[in-house]
């Protein structure tokens, strides 16, 4: 197989080859004692972009939602979060094993959720009740398909969380995509939340990393939950350099993944027995349903890694395919060239 198309996700994105030139010569020092020079750049830069007071630099997206879930509420507590977040649908639990505190979920329609139910969920003093301490949100969605939330619902969900005293953290491991679908600052997307955490290792290419940003203090109580997950790193210069460049010259890119995305889902909701919702692809993620094919999700994806098609399963007849800076037109033509050749019934292929 001379050729591989790689749609699983925009994690599998290579460096290029300037930040593989900044890793080698970063200045570094030991992080833990603050003397990492270019660990201290990003967490500054990440923090100035999105509109907060300082940053921490984390291992993943996964490290920074917990250790903001953990900074900002404890044992007993209750965290809001959509029924298909990604703090509850892929973290292993770790709200519940970290942090100590419960997650309420609330159902959302194109992963939001509405913010009269949140309203309605915040929890009244009474000694038979956990206290709510956080509304969690995702933006893009993965689930729901890399849908972006609308501003005015990030706007009421945090005038609610102010009117009870309760703390919103904002998972934007894609939020750089929702702001250049927005067409907007991503520090306008930021300000509605209390703490936000952006990967740096999907879209925007570096190969490892994410940034949590809030204020001064917070990031300091964040620090010491860094330190008990293991997250005290030493010369993390040399994984901070690629990250100052995805932040300084990766995000207007994001508009070309969103470009393609749109035309893949578009040539795909074209071919017989696949069903796509146009509407849902607001970034770089398109989800296809495969029912009426007649294959089941794992055969499907058999067939397609045949030919050097990779992509994800989703549920019990989605795949999920997302568009990145490592696959383009040329991929989107082998794929659908090819589905559009072959896409048949398992019992009709020979």
């Amino acid at each position: 197989m001379s050729q591989i198309s790689d749609f699983r996700s925009d994690t599998v994105t290579k460096p290029t080859d300037a930040m593989r030139d900044a890793m080698r010569e970063a200045v570094v020092g030991d992080d833990v004692y603050g003397e990492d020079e270019t660990v201290r750049q990003l967490e500054q830069l990440a923090a100035e972009l999105m509109g907060k007071e300082a940053g921490l630099f984390v291992t993943s997206g996964t490290q920074g939602n917990q250790v903001a879930i953990a900074t900002h509420a404890g044992r007993g507590d209750e965290v809001i979060a959509e029924s298909e977040s990604h703090v509850f649908y892929y973290e292993a639990g770790a709200v519940a094993a970290i942090a100590g505190a419960q997650l309420r979920q609330l159902p959302g329609k194109r992963g939001v959720m509405d913010p009269e139910h949140i309203r309605e969920a915040i929890r009244t003093p009474n000694i038979h009740h956990p206290v709510t301490k956080l509304i969690c949100v995702e933006n893009t969605h993965n689930r729901a398909g890399g849908t972006v939330i609308p501003e005015a619902a990030l706007r009421e969900t945090a005038n609610i969380a102010r009117e009870h005293g309760v703390a919103v953290h904002m998972d934007g491991a894609r939020l750089f995509n929702a702001a250049v679908a927005m067409n907007v600052p991503v520090a306008e997307l930021a300000a509605h939340a209390d703490s936000v955490q952006v990967c740096l290792s999907k879209g925007l290419c570096a190969p490892i990393g994410s940034v949590l940003v809030s204020s001064r203090e917070f990031i300091e109580r964040a620090r010491v939950w860094r330190k008990r997950l293991g997250g005290g790193m030493r010369q993390a210069g040399v994984i901070a350099a690629p990250g100052i460049i995805a932040l300084s010259t990766m995000v207007e890119r994001l508009e070309e993944d969103h470009r393609l995305a749109t035309r893949l889902a578009s040539e795909l909701a074209s071919l017989p027995g696949l069903e796509v919702n146009l509407s849902l692809v607001d970034t770089n993620i398109v989800l296809v349903d495969i029912a009426k094919t007649g294959y089941t999700v794992d055969e499907f994806l058999a067939v397609l890694a045949e030919e050097g098609f990779l992509a994800t399963s989703f549920g019990k007849t989605v795949l999920r395919f997302v568009t990145h800076r490592d696959v383009s037109d040329v991929d989107v033509d082998r794929l659908i060239s090819y589905l559009s050749s072959h896409l048949r019934r398992p019992s009709e292929v020979h």
